[in-house]
């Protein structure tokens, strides 16, 4: 069994900020990234709302160049994905990558993150990654001249369509409610473009097609009506789901699956197992907030490793 002092899970922005700190403080950290290196941000087009930089940057942009300066200071950096966790009050903790490595360290930071959020209905099963994704920036290009819809009411399903909408025929934004969750700002931008329908008051009820998918199927919530859409893509914009699983029967989390955290720090429910990011996150789930999540989960574990010796 290999041994380290620190183990970060997660290399998006939250584990890649722990690992500058826990490197500069010379605990020569590894970093386990799992199937997304660089974690949600890189599948975000402009960043505009982190410091220091006026005109935005590209999500991937930014994580390479965080992890470049984690590693820089000497943190690990290893592509794998923990597929169990053996986790103690105090003592060693054991995870199991799907290589079949095993690793024990002395203080472990998990940065997670999440997991996109479907509609969980039948049909979708049948066209998911066949014409139904979580992600415009990775697809959109699939679906160019193209009828596409977006689901959801929140900033990240204003982002979706703002971006399909330079690229797709015509793009319907179909929201279960009949005003949005997102920001002022992202809804006038989205209002601005021609080729955006926005539906009120609907949910989508079906997915439609033979092998790929063709349209939704939506239901209005005033009058109980039924329409179809005829769509070739369907983006499903719904947030996040804390990627907690295999710590649920171990850690304390609450009724969503979000990590609890002790006394406003990173602590968890076990001493040496701390947490950073979206998956301790309900609140807020901003990338600025994510990084000092990150920074303080380091000097969390820092301040534990020291106490320990």
């Amino acid at each position: 069994m290999d041994k380290e002092k620190l183990i970060i899970i997660g290399g998006g922005i939250a584990g890649l900020s722990a690992a500058i700190y826990a490197a500069r403080a010379e605990l020569n950290p590894l970093v386990i990234c799992g199937k997304l290196p660089g974690g949600q941000l890189t599948q975000t087009t402009l960043v505009e709302n982190y410091p220091g930089f006026s005109n935005g940057i590209q999500g991937f942009e930014l994580m390479s160049s965080i992890q470049e300066q984690a590693m820089t200071f000497g943190a690990r950096i290893e592509y794998d994905e923990v597929m169990q966790a053996e986790l103690t009050d105090g003592g060693k903790q054991i995870i199991h990558l799907s290589s079949g490595r095993i690793i024990e360290a002395d203080a472990l930071i998990i940065a997670v993150g999440a997991v996109p959020r479907f509609l969980n209905i039948e049909s979708e099963n049948k066209f998911k990654y066949r014409g139904i994704s979580a992600c415009a920036v990775c697809d959109g290009n699939f679906y160019r001249n193209m009828d596409v819809c977006v689901i959801g009411g929140g900033d990240s399903a204003m982002e979706e369509a703002d971006s399909l909408s330079k690229i797709a025929n015509r793009v319907y934004l179909i929201h279960r409610r009949d005003n949005f969750n997102a920001s002022p700002i992202m809804v006038e931008r989205v209002k601005k473009h021609q080729n955006i329908e926005i539906i009120f008051n609907s949910s989508v009820i079906e997915f439609l097609g033979d092998k790929e998918l063709s349209g939704v199927k939506i239901q209005n919530s005033s009058d109980n009506s039924i329409r179809e859409i005829q769509v070739q893509g369907a983006f499903v914009a719904l947030g996040y789901i804390p990627a907690t699983t295999i710590f649920a029967n171990q850690l304390q989390l609450d009724e969503r699956g979000f990590i609890v955290l002790k006394n406003r720090s990173s602590e968890t429910s076990l001493r040496g197992v701390f947490a950073a990011g979206d998956c301790a996150d309900p609140t807020y789930r901003q990338a600025i907030h994510a990084a000092g999540m990150g920074c303080a989960a380091a000097l969390d574990a820092l301040h534990y490793l020291n106490e320990s010796k």
